[in-house]
């Protein structure tokens, strides 16, 4: 029975992160930049300064939503930077070379858009609730914005999400934490599956106000003491960064001939992994991140540009020091892989504390990503089977998290990482089906503005 379901997930999943739905992700998101005039090039300024430049001018948002738009970018951020920032960008280098970072920086470029996209659908077609809760997300705004006849796809959605959420967002976290604190200080597998089981549940049995005020606070942290490590180790080793950027640039369009541990890569897997990798770390098209946006107290379109920042921050400031690192260390041709090449360009870099910041950035990472995808995978049964799945859900969650923790469950990921790809296919189809109410959004916005201000070009 297993071999059974190994072979038709193995089937599925070669095509659903295949590179044909690969290039339908990226051209997507393409034709979402050109839909909306290049927004996230020509704004981008202005995207900060009606975003994270509110937050620092203390500036409040008001309206419908439970959330404010910082605490929802934080807890979206929660999950998109996550063990993929460590993990993801170290296999996309393995396994397709340095010039893999130069299609990650790319789909994220038009991935900004299509982040945009979510975020904005996921304010305008939410669900405000009898009790002044708000429902939102891909299936809400499949069945507001498309219309009821397509609500089975919005339900097809709702199925995938829901399943990955137990897997990607789950037991895949709760083992990559119970492994590191075994493997760094012999921590049985088991005592942490139960101080993860702790500290989450204590968080999410409150629901996206607790869990929005949690990742508002630890993710900025998080954040913060990875990048600082990482800007030590590459001023440390400041004069290996032009040779880093420039193997990025050649070998995205060269070959990357072996050396060491590192056993040489062609354009083509270039290609695949930086797409791969990049997707599967800002989730730019996956649509997960529209269910916690769509709770923001704020305007659609404005919502939108905290989308942008989001995936610009993880994919092109995380996603790249990680990158910078293991290049610059030369732990790339150590034949290490994954986390461990991770953890090996951070020791080299800066040795003693290094391995420690990779180490409680896979804890913090799984942690919060665990809270936020908690959060979808509710969100995603409450539409199908109502408010009456959500308690039973949250303690299911649980459970399953303790199991991830104390199992190897290579199938159970297999299958979910193939539900989590899954996911894309009904919103892409909503999000090309919607540009041109993307397209009127941004038109009413600047409208209201009275005139579209300067473009970031000169």
């Amino acid at each position: 029975m297993a071999e059974w379901i190994t072979t038709i997930n193995n089937f599925v999943n070669g095509i659903v992160w295949g590179p044909p739905f690969m290039i339908l992700l990226a051209g997507t998101g393409l034709y979402l930049t050109i839909r909306l005039g290049f927004f996230q090039f020509r704004y981008l300024r202005h995207a900060w300064h009606h975003s994270f430049g509110k937050f620092f001018r203390r500036e409040m948002d008001t309206g419908d939503g439970s959330i404010s738009p910082f605490e929802a970018v934080s807890s979206a951020m929660a999950a998109t930077i996550g063990v993929g920032n460590i993990a993801g960008v170290a296999t996309a280098i393995a396994l397709g070379g340095p010039g893999a970072i130069f299609w990650m920086w790319v789909i994220a470029l038009v991935g900004m858009a299509t982040k945009m996209a979510e975020a904005t659908l996921g304010v305008k077609y939410r669900q405000v609730n009898a009790d002044g809760s708000v429902s939102g997300g891909v299936f809400w705004y499949i069945e507001k914005g498309l219309g009821p006849r397509w609500k089975w796809l919005a339900i097809l959605y709702a199925l995938f999400a829901g399943i990955a959420a137990f897997g990607i967002g789950n037991m895949v976290q709760s083992n990559t934490l119970s492994q590191a604190m075994d493997t760094a200080f012999g921590v049985p597998t088991w005592l942490s599956g139960i101080v993860a089981l702790i500290a989450v549940g204590a968080v999410t049995l409150g629901g996206i106000s607790r869990i929005a005020a949690t990742a508002s606070k630890v993710v900025p942290v998080m954040a913060l003491i990875y990048i600082t490590g990482s800007l030590v180790i590459l001023f440390l080793h400041f004069d290996a960064i032009p040779g880093a950027l420039k193997m990025i640039f050649v070998h995205a369009f060269e070959p990357a001939p072996a050396a060491g541990g590192f056993a040489g890569a062609t354009v083509a897997e270039a290609l695949r992994y930086g797409v791969a990798r990049g997707i599967f770390s800002n989730e730019a098209g996956l649509g997960s991140a529209s269910i916690i946006h769509a709770q923001a107290r704020n305007k659609p379109f404005v919502q939108g540009f905290w989308g942008v920042w989001e995936v610009f921050i993880d994919t092109l400031v995380v996603c790249t020091m990680t990158a910078l690192v293991i290049l610059t260390t030369g732990a790339f041709t150590t034949g290490a892989n994954g986390a461990d090449l991770t953890a090996t360009a951070f020791s080299t870099g800066l040795p003693g504390p290094g391995g420690y910041i990779v180490l409680i950035s896979i804890i913090f990472f799984a942690y919060t990503t665990m809270l936020a995808w908690n959060f979808y995978g509710e969100k995603s049964w409450e539409y199908l089977f109502g408010e009456r799945v959500v308690l039973p859900y949250r303690l299911l969650f649980l459970i399953f998290l303790f199991v991830g923790a104390v199992g190897g469950l290579e199938l159970i990921w297999a299958v979910a990482d193939t539900f989590n790809g899954l996911m894309a296919a009904p919103n892409l189809i909503a999000l090309v089906l919607l540009a041109g109410v993307m397209a009127r959004e941004k038109k009413d916005y600047f409208l209201g503005m009275g005139k579209p201000p300067k473009t970031d070009a000169k």
